[in-house]
């Protein structure tokens, strides 16, 4: 029987319910998110992912999601967008966007938000 690592007792004891993603950088560290919101941008799909972090734990690897929006807490939170790609295997991959894709995909989540602020 496999043994559980910290990580994953620690999703369960936070109940996420959401979709968690695994990120690693350029130097082999590994981060964990939540799919906070899928934004559909012609034919592509973007995810905002939100970091998810443990209270203990010392966290200065910081990215920002550059929406623009006053009341997002983006500077609060380790917030990112990443494409989601089907890899060889049929599988969704995150990747970074392109410059123009974060671009469009901002602007997507800005009319989301607008449109939301209107219903209220």
């Amino acid at each position: 029987m496999a043994k559980k690592n910290q990580q994953e007792e620690f999703f369960e004891e936070e109940n996420f319910e959401d979709v968690v993603v695994e990120m690693t950088d350029a130097e082999g560290n590994v981060y964990y998110y939540s799919e906070e919101m899928v934004i559909p941008v012609g034919d592509d799909n973007f995810a905002i992912l939100v970091g998810i972090h443990d209270e203990d734990e010392e966290h200065e690897h910081h990215h920002h999601c550059g929406c623009g929006d006053d009341d997002c807490d983006c500077d609060d939170d380790d917030v990112i967008i990443a494409k989601i790609v089907l890899n060889e295997d049929g599988e969704e991959e995150y990747i970074e966007p392109t410059d123009e894709e974060f671009e469009a995909v901002q602007k997507a989540y800005e009319e989301l938000m607008y449109e939301a602020d209107e219903e209220e």
